[in-house]
């Protein structure tokens, strides 16, 4: 059924031994001001089409389970801590719509897992455009810098161990080995002992730089892969969709050689690329490639798209922007992206503006809009840092993409919060300033 309307709204009958949140929380809480300013009842709407309206349980809150998400991709938590911190947080409460202080969890950190299957990509979307449009209604946000956008990519790295040869033939056979005692099929030999021995022996070798027996260990190990997986395909020759996605990835993984394309690199995350930025303390990096799009003033994030085949950056813009034309309230009329883009594939209105070495004949006006286009590189150095973009930890491809845009909208909701506060602050010392300098004109010193 469709999600049920959080307490706040439902609880009208006061209880007599529980104390309402609003008498005990600090009203002028940038928390507590965001969470009037955000737009409840139209992500509920938004929502609830992914509901039935009437088959089966009531579903979670949704106001519950968007403010868990800001707040996760904000302080940089776990579905995990950020349920046990709501708990412990009276300001995390009244966002996520409770009347009263509860004390024990509202959800399973599972229930987190599946909200986010049930959104997908565009609901993620509509979260970041809620950002951006509860930024213009407290005026953290200006309209103009709206219309002057800084495009550039990054790696987003997925949660697998660092890819070698050996290790992945050897996993490769173990589930293969673990799906045929499942089914019940006799293997004419496991190879459990002999490939677990080989794995240590050419780790051991490669330690001790003896290159050509760790190969002959790798070659080793491939060898009981094909024997494993050949006759995994002759005596199951129906398998289930499962076993028939395991046995494909394994036959990728068998025939692959050095230099091939899109290589695969983890068993359990296929859609894995290795993308090399040209980092000089680390060369490749394994993940996805990622387009992120920031306000050249205000380092708003008004777009944040996942990328998977490791294309050229040039051919992600067109994409980038028709993202970015969706979530923000107001046009881009001009966008500055660095020398990767050159013979880029966009067409639409906005102006693409490619930064050059020399200024040439461009005004000296729209020079200085070009020469601020390196303010995205530290705004994609707090996405990082900050908000779970380096290391990303969702299932699939549709987890690369979700955590990304989630990432940026949490970087805007601190930017919210941080206004609040500073404005909160100023109201604060605003009066007894103002106070101070009238009480100081208007009395009477005598002259001498």
């Amino acid at each position: 059924m469709r999600p049920k309307k959080p307490p706040i709204e439902t609880q009208k009958q006061k209880e007599l031994f529980r104390v309402e949140l609003v008498k005990i929380i600090d009203k002028s809480h940038p928390l507590v001001k965001l969470s009037e300013v955000v737009d409840w009842e139209s992500l509920d709407q938004v929502f609830g089409v992914t509901y039935h309206p009437q088959t089966g349980r009531p579903g979670i809150s949704t106001r519950l389970m968007v403010s868990l998400h800001y707040l996760k991709y904000a302080y940089n938590l776990s579905d995990e801590s950020v349920v046990a911190g709501w708990v412990e947080n009276p300001y995390w409460q009244v966002l996520g719509g409770m009347k009263y202080f509860e004390h024990e969890m509202p959800i399973d950190p599972s229930s987190m897992v599946r909200w986010r299957e049930r959104i997908g990509e565009s609901g993620a979307e509509k979260l970041l455009k809620q950002t951006l449009e509860s930024g213009l209604k407290i005026k953290a946000i200006k309209a103009h810098q709206l219309k002057r956008a800084n495009v550039d990519t990054t790696v987003q790295e997925k949660a697998i161990r660092y890819p070698t040869d050996a290790r992945l033939y050897h996993e490769a056979r173990e589930k293969l080995v673990k799906e045929a005692r499942a089914l019940g099929i006799k293997l004419r030999q496991s190879y459990t002992r002999k490939s677990k021995e080989m794995l240590f022996k050419q780790g051991r070798y490669r330690h001790a730089r003896q290159m050509k027996r760790a190969d002959r260990c790798v070659r080793k190990l491939r060898t009981y892969l094909g024997r494993v997986l050949r006759e995994m395909q002759r005596k199951v020759p129906n398998p289930s969709e499962e076993l028939q996605h395991l046995l494909r990835l394994s036959q990728r993984l068998y025939q692959q050689k050095r230099n091939d394309r899109h290589k695969l690199y983890s068993l359990h995350a296929p859609e894995v690329s290795c993308i090399s930025k040209g980092k000089v303390h680390k060369k490749y990096e394994f993940g996805c490639k990622v387009s992120v799009a920031v306000t050249s003033k205000g380092g708003w994030v008004i777009g944040a798209k996942a990328f998977h085949g490791n294309p050229y950056d040039g051919h992600t813009l067109q994409e980038a922007l028709e993202q970015v034309d969706r979530l923000s309230p107001i046009k881009v009329g001009h966008v500055f992206v660095d020398k990767g883009y050159r013979g880029h594939n966009y067409e639409g209105d906005a102006e693409v503006h490619v930064d050059k070495t020399r200024r040439g004949r461009t005004p000296k006006s729209l020079w200085r809009w070009m020469k601020r286009r390196a303010a995205i590189e530290p705004a994609i150095g707090h996405l990082k840092e900050e908000h779970l973009l380096r290391r990303n930890r969702l299932k699939g491809e549709a987890g690369d993409k979700f955590n990304v845009i989630l990432s940026a909208a949490g970087m805007n909701f601190v930017k919210l919060l941080k206004h609040l506060r500073a404005t909160s602050f100023l109201r604060l010392f605003r009066f007894p300033f103002f106070s101070f300098l009238c009480s100081f004109q208007t009395c009477s010193i005598p002259y001498s």
